[in-house]
């Protein structure tokens, strides 16, 4: 798949008002400015891990915990992928496949970690400074399988 019909796939099951036009504006940047990737990849992050929680029961309704209150943290990351598994699993094994995959961008902090995961940079399983063009297309290219799963 080439980086443009990531895009397009990405932005034909993207929710069309949340993250559809910013979509087009990613595309459109990166398209002139391919250097743009150290911007880029930080949203595009930031929407797989939305995507992701678009197919499970955190997505848009608030989360109670188990007295009845209201959620301040919800699910991130790796926990994130297990709770989409979890209540998908029955349902869609190509999800569940391409979800396995995903978890490769993912990996829990440990005590002495300094920055080199999704969970302790907040932007995906590489530190930022290794972010480099063919990261930020195979990241794309991968949200792209996902996003035809997407429960916007």
């Amino acid at each position: 798949m080439s980086i443009n019909d990531a895009f397009e796939e990405i932005m034909s099951h993207s929710h069309f008002w949340n993250w559809a036009p910013d979509w087009g504006v990613v595309k459109d940047i990166y398209k002139a400015f391919p250097n743009s990737y150290s911007v880029l990849t930080p949203f595009a992050y930031t929407y797989l891990e939305e995507l992701i929680r678009s197919t499970t029961s955190e997505y848009g309704i608030e989360s109670l915990d188990e007295h009845g209150d209201i959620k301040k943290y919800r699910k991130v990351g790796i926990r994130l992928i297990n709770l989409a598994i979890e209540e998908n699993k029955p349902n869609n094994q190509g999800f569940i496949r391409v979800l396995n995959e995903i978890k490769s961008y993912f990996s829990l902090s440990q005590s002495d970690d300094q920055g080199d995961n999704r969970n302790s940079v907040a932007h995906g399983y590489m530190h930022l400074r290794y972010w480099n063009k063919e990261s930020f297309e195979k990241l794309i290219k991968d949200i792209a399988k996902l996003s035809k799963y997407a429960g916007f």
